[in-house]
């Protein structure tokens, strides 16, 4: 299985991104997938979790500003990121989340003016 992240970058605070992951060798319908990121001398942690059908759960720290969606079909679970904050500066990863596989390299999300 491959997790490939992308759609990460430089911001400014206050403005916005969307991630994309593409799962690979594996379908990601029936399972809990996730994002999740690690801060530099921080643990990885996880940010938001979907459901197979469509529920989520956010941390608190991103709660009401990011929003985890998927697509079956395509085989890809996004994440819009808005009103970004310096502590989410991070490397950006997706997983199935009940069963980890293999952590893909992740997508760097940096938020500095």
């Amino acid at each position: 299985v491959q997790l490939q992240a992308s759609g990460g970058g430089l911001v400014q605070p206050g403005g916005s991104l969307r991630l994309s992951c593409a799962a690979s060798g594996s379908a990601i319908s029936g399972n809990l997938m996730g994002w999740y990121r690690q801060a530099p001398g921080k643990q990885r942690e996880s940010v938001a979790l979907i459901t197979s059908g469509g529920g989520a759960n956010y941390a608190e720290s991103v709660k009401g500003r990011f929003t985890i969606s998927r697509d079956n079909a395509k085989n890809t679970v996004s994440l819009q990121m808005n009103s970004l904050k310096p502590e989410d500066t991070a490397i950006y990863y997706c997983n199935f989340a009940t069963v980890l596989r293999k952590w893909g390299q992740g997508t760097l999300v940096t938020v500095s003016s």
